[in-house]
């Protein structure tokens, strides 16, 4: 059975979204593997914005294991994009997110994907357990 694409509903926290010009491809809709770029970047900016990971300087940083994407409308240029985040599974050293892209304050997610990040230390990357301030921000987003 077809993936159905999420309510906006679903989600409490939103980050908003720059679409590029050159995210197009020629058939004149966002290119399929921007979509990946928009939820690791949605994923940063909450990370960073909450304190939880210093891009220079933390001693852990997180990962990405594995990411899906399900497509459901087209995203073109000029739309407004705004991202929807939640948390399905928090492991000890994993966050897994739910993900929908909504264009133009849609009711309904244009893509719904995954994505997986695993908390490892910056130098031997290793996993390491979330710390306890990270854990009760994430849980904040299950």
């Amino acid at each position: 059975m077809r993936p159905q694409p999420d309510p906006r509903g679903d989600y409490s926290h939103f980050e908003p979204l720059q679409m590029r010009w050159a995210d197009t491809d020629i058939y004149g809709h966002m290119n399929n593997a921007v979509h990946y770029t928009l939820f690791d970047t949605a994923v940063q900016a909450f990370l960073v914005r909450e304190g939880l990971l210093d891009l220079g300087a933390s001693e852990t940083v997180f990962l990405v294991v594995s990411t899906a994407c399900d497509h459901f409308e087209e995203i073109t240029f000029g739309d407004q994009l705004e991202a929807g985040l939640k948390i399905t599974d928090l492991g000890n050293s994993s966050v897994r997110y739910r993900i929908s892209i909504f264009r133009n304050a849609g009711a309904t997610a244009a893509a719904t994907g995954s994505f997986t990040h695993v908390n490892v230390t910056r130098t031997t990357r290793r996993p390491a357990p979330l710390v306890a301030r990270a854990r009760a921000i994430l849980e904040n987003l299950a």
